[in-house]
């Protein structure tokens, strides 16, 4: 870590702006997709509701394996994004870590900036970025959990007092669960990002407005949210 920031020196105006850029782009998507109450709601405020319809839907399914069955995928699918984003991390590390290599890369590539240093600090942001992501996938596949057996400990008398207390508690921790899977999501996609770092200060930005593109249109203008509004 003091070597890292021995060499922050090392990064120019243009990427600290740009580096500001993204910092700003991956904290305001998130505001923007996650904000309730607006004309244009995202795809995953949309679909808080349809979790709490498929938890009301779950007092009445007699028996729940269908239920069941859909949150183990859904912890599947955590687990697996956890796991691969580990090993880009471990990836990013080796090579952040091997400043021989990255001098001999730095060499043979026609780049403006060949300091093996500065692409360490590069690599870094990038590593931080997994990291965060490996973090929220690992608690969305906790809150997962804690949505089963909260399912599990719901009656199965629909006319039980607990049964829709209990389908609202568990639809409150999935929702959380899917929020925490989405931004461990949004960070590995400005990870990516952060590769085009290495061309330059230029290139990131590119590589930003293009993330906040694809994120933008998967959320706002994509056909799946138009389908979910033709309900």
């Amino acid at each position: 870590m003091m070597d890292m920031m021995e060499h922050l020196p090392l990064l120019t105006t243009l990427d600290w702006l740009a580096l500001a850029g993204l910092v700003l782009a991956w904290a305001g998507s998130t505001w923007l997709i996650e904000r309730e109450g607006t004309k244009r709601p995202s795809v995953t405020i949309l679909m808080q509701r349809y979790r709490h319809d498929w938890m009301q839907e779950m007092l009445t399914r007699d028996p729940r394996n269908f239920d069941a069955v859909i949150l183990s995928n859904l912890r599947q699918g955590t687990a697996f994004f956890a796991s691969g984003s580990l090993i880009a991390l471990g990836g990013v590390l080796a090579l952040a870590g091997n400043a021989e290599q990255l001098s001999t890369i730095a060499e043979e590539v026609n780049l403006l900036d060949r300091h093996a240093a500065a692409w360490q600090v590069k690599l870094m942001i990038g590593a931080v970025l997994l990291t965060h992501g490996f973090l929220k996938f690992v608690w969305a596949n906790r809150l997962f959990g804690y949505c089963a057996v909260v399912m599990a400990a719901t009656p199965n008398d629909p006319g039980d007092p607990r049964s829709t207390r209990r389908a609202a508690q568990s639809a409150e921790i999935n929702i959380r669960a899917a929020a925490a899977l989405n931004r461990g999501l949004r960070s590995v996609y400005f990870a990516l990002a952060t590769i085009a770092w290495l061309l330059g200060w230029w290139a990131l930005m590119i590589a930003v407005a293009a993330t906040i593109w694809v994120i933008w249109s998967r959320e706002f203008a994509s056909t799946s949210r138009q389908v979910l509004l033709d309900d």
